[in-house]
């Protein structure tokens, strides 16, 4: 069992940034992939960005290459997601995953536990 727990949102201005952290209980943590999803209100839940177990490999969804870093701490048992340049459409609650096999999936279907979500308001 993996439990999860977003912290870091709030309100910013357009162009500003955040960083969100997810702390992670449990000792198996280094060996989950771990994953940041997004849902605004009315629209599905949709992926961020994705982290391996070990932190090598990295994958972004197109909307937010370039201004999202994700990166971890295997010692803090955490992930991070670091926001820049943020925009009025990434307004969302923001949820961490985690995935048993270790990969940097993008995919919601891959990731077994989740946070409870944090939310993020970019002002314009």
């Amino acid at each position: 069992q993996v439990q999860l727990v977003e912290s870091g949102g709030g309100l910013v201005q357009a162009g500003g940034s955040l960083r969100l952290s997810c702390a992670a209980s449990g000792r198996t943590f280094s060996t989950y992939g771990m994953g940041w999803f997004r849902q605004a209100p009315g629209k599905e839940r949709e992926s961020v960005a994705a982290i391996s177990w070990s932190g090598g490999n990295t994958d972004y969804a197109d909307s937010v290459k370039g201004r999202f870093t994700i990166s971890r701490d295997n010692a803090k048992n955490t992930v991070y997601l670091q926001m820049n340049s943020l925009k009025p459409e990434d307004t969302a609650v923001y949820y961490c995953a985690a995935d048993h096999y270790g990969l940097n999936s993008l995919r919601k279907a891959g990731y077994d536990y989740w946070g409870q979500g944090t939310q993020v308001t970019v002002s314009s």
